[in-house]
């Protein structure tokens, strides 16, 4: 059985949208268990509401205190030891869950996983990694994606190999190619940090195809997409932002006359196809990479379908035993770099 621990009070739709998308999740997996953390008042309102009081393999973990949006992370986390945020990272600790999916405050979720469950060995800095979507339907793993604005070219390193075991392991590429974000395909291109990775990158064990420029991204040329945290977030925001705004132009458009609005009922069955595929909501979460344990953090205005996806990858996440061979890789290569 896979135990897998919801942070019920965080994100903009807590608790009413997390409880229904941890309901979903166990309802569809019969080997899952999933743990609501939060104010045990919130939690049973919003099962009755849901009518889902008798749900099986669904169980509660009291947590008095909520971490705000709007908070500084580690002070928060250090202040608020009942939060469902810390909570959730002692079930992780202790062995009680396998999984940790949240939906609040990314700073506070990373710093309680790291203050808590600690990093692996090898890795000093772990990276939020998140699928991207690729014409293809493929998708690709993307990171690092907020965890780390500044990165050295050994962070890098560790991200195309903690990146090519999730891409192997989870979303089962045989032999993932990983490409490096930079602004050339050529390896004399780009910073000091991206060439002194490109060589790092270069000589570790993984299939690593070089440099990939960001008009690139979205042709699923590669399975893992290196780079710092800064790089990662304006990629995701912005293709959020260019998704958004292209969908809501052909909507306008389609609509603006009689002729085309019949031309949108017909081809109203492929746009929502194509919507789906944009959503972020079908990818689930983002897995914080490089810390003992597995710490899936979704999207702040996750709904009830974003959140039964990130438990699905969370589920998956503990299912292939990949962050046991995470570990593995680091300290060898960890050894290999004091060697």
């Amino acid at each position: 059985m896979i135990r897998v621990a919801v942070d019920v009070m965080g994100g903009d739709n807590a608790p009413r949208e997390i409880v229904r998308g941890a309901v979903a999740a166990a309802k569809g997996s019969p080997d899952l268990e999933v743990i609501l953390i939060g104010r045990a008042e919130d939690i049973d309102r919003e099962l009755a509401a849901a009518g889902a009081t008798d749900t099986p393999r669904l169980s509660k973990v009291a947590a008095t205190e909520v971490i705000g949006a709007d908070e500084a992370p580690v002070q928060a986390v250090r202040r608020k030891t009942d939060s469902s945020t810390n909570v959730g990272s002692r079930l992780i600790k202790e062995g009680q869950a396998q999984a940790f999916v949240s939906a609040g405050s990314t700073g506070a979720f990373m710093a309680s996983a790291l203050l808590t469950a600690g990093r692996i060995e090898g890795v000093d800095r772990p990276a939020l990694c998140t699928v991207i979507n690729t014409i293809d339907g493929r998708g690709s793993v993307l990171l690092d994606v907020g965890a780390n604005v500044e990165c050295t070219p050994r962070n890098l390193l560790t991200y195309g190999l903690m990146g090519s075991i999730y891409a192997e392991r989870v979303l089962g590429r045989a032999r993932p190619k990983v490409g490096l974000i930079n602004v050339g395909v050529e390896e004399v291109k780009g910073t000091s940090l991206t060439k002194e990775a490109h060589a790092l990158l270069k000589a570790a064990p993984i299939n690593f195809t070089g440099n990939l420029e960001a008009r690139d991204i979205l042709e699923g040329h590669v399975d893992v997409i290196v780079c710092d945290g800064f790089t990662g977030n304006t990629i995701i925001k912005t293709a959020e932002g260019v998704v958004q705004g292209l969908l809501g132009m052909i909507k306008e458009e389609i609509t603006r006359g009689t002729t085309t609005k019949l031309a949108a009922a017909v081809l109203k069955p492929a746009f929502g196809r194509v919507k789906k595929r944009l959503d972020y909501a079908e990818y689930g979460g983002a897995p914080f990479l490089g810390v003992k344990g597995m710490f899936i953090k979704c999207h702040g205005s996750s709904g009830t379908r974003a959140i039964e996806n990130g438990i699905r990858v969370a589920a998956e996440f503990a299912r292939t035993g990949a962050l046991a061979e995470m570990e593995r890789a680091m300290s060898a290569q960890g050894q290999k770099a004091d060697a």
